[in-house]
C-alpha cells in the first residue's frame, strides 16, 4: 500500500506540516509505504496555460511537478495538507492545482483521498472545500476532511491528535477494502459525464493527450 503525502505550508516544522507528520508515522507504523512531499522545497514553475499537456500527455516543462504526478499515479492514497490564505488553499498547493493534471485528466480515479487544512478561523473550511472539489472532481474517493483551528505556532492539540489516528486508520481500512462511496461516485459520475467529457470530446485531437490518460486511469 503506497500513500503519498504532500504538505502544501512554506513552513515545514508548523501546523500543517506537524499533522501531516503525525499522518506520515501512523501509517507506517501500520506497514504503508509513505512518501512525503513539502512544497516548499521543490521546483514548480507556474502554468504558462499553452495547454501541451492536454495534447501530449506531459508538460512541456521538466521540473518537479511532473515527478509529484508520477508519484501520484503510482499511489493507493494521497492525503494533501494546506495552511489557509484568504480562506483559500496555499500558493505552493495552487501551484500543484494548476500544474497536476487533476481534474481534465482524472489524476485521482478511483483513488482514496484525505485533506488536511489548517487555520485560525472560519476561513479555513473554505480552503477545506477546495481541496474536497478537487479530489472529488479528479475521480477521486475522500476518506475524510480535517479541519483544524488552533493559534499560531501552536502544536497540535491532544484531542486532535486521537481524531487524526482514527481517521487515518478508516483510510487504511477503505484502500484495503476498495471502499467506493456511493454518492460522490454519483456526483462525479454527473460532473465528468455532463461537463468534463463533453467538453474534452469537442476539442478533438488537441486534447489527445487527455483521453490516452482516460484510458491509462480507467476514467
Amino acid at each position: 500500500m503506497k500513500i503519498v503525502i504532500i504538505n502544501g505550508s512554506p513552513r515545514e516544522n508548523g501546523l500543517t506540516a506537524s499533522i501531516l507528520r503525525h499522518l506520515e508515522r501512523y501509517l507506517s507504523n501500520q506497514g504503508a509505504d509513505v512518501e512525503f512531499y513539502n512544497l516548499s522545497a521543490l521546483n514548480i514553475s507556474q502554468c504558462r496555460g499553452c495547454c501541451a499537456c492536454y495534447m501530449t500527455g506531459r508538460c512541456m516543462m521538466n521540473d518537479d511537478a511532473e515527478m509529484l504526478t508520477h508519484a501520484i499515479e503510482k499511489a493507493d492514497g494521497l492525503i494533501l495538507g494546506t495552511p489557509t490564505y484568504a480562506s483559500n488553499v496555499s500558493g505552493y498547493m495552487k501551484l500543484l492545482i494548476d500544474r497536476g493534471h487533476f481534474v481534465i485528466e482524472q489524476l485521482l480515479t478511483g483513488k482514496h483521498c484525505m485533506t488536511v487544512t489548517t487555520g485560525e478561523n472560519y476561513g479555513s473550511r473554505d480552503a477545506s472545500k477546495v481541496l474536497k472539489k478537487l479530489v472529488i472532481y479528479s475521480g477521486g474517493r475522500l476518506v475524510r476532511s480535517i479541519v483544524v483551528n488552533s493559534p499560531f505556532n501552536s502544536g497540535i492539540p491532544r484531542k486532535t491528535e486521537k481524531h487524526i489516528n482514527i481517521f487515518a486508520q478508516r483510510l487504511i481500512r477503505a484502500i484495503k477494502g476498495h471502499r467506493s462511496y456511493p454518492f460522490q461516485c454519483l456526483f462525479h459520475r454527473i460532473i465528468f459525464s455532463l461537463g468534463i467529457k463533453p467538453f474534452v470530446e469537442k476539442k478533438g485531437e488537441t486534447y489527445r493527450g487527455v483521453v490516452t490518460k482516460w484510458k491509462q486511469y480507467g476514467a
